[in-house]
């Protein structure tokens, strides 16, 4: 169940982050580490980070409010 949460999120931030044009914030820095070097490729690297980001975060989330609630 706790990996199948952090799956979601992750999808679903990648997605979100490959359809929305706007840079969210992992994605301004990876793009500044980076260069314009690797444009082509850019877009998708930003669009995993983003989402393993946020995936992680909200998982960790997540996880932190289910305990409290099972306590």
């Amino acid at each position: 169940m706790k990996g199948l949460i952090t799956i979601i999120f992750f999808s679903l931030f990648t997605v979100a982050s490959l359809l929305i044009p706007v840079p969210m914030f992992p994605d301004s820095w990876l793009s500044l580490m980076l260069g314009q070097g690797l444009s082509s490729l850019l877009v998708f690297l930003s669009a995993l980070f983003n989402g393993l980001v946020y995936g992680i975060i909200l998982g960790i989330v997540f996880f932190a409010i289910s305990r409290k609630l099972e306590q």
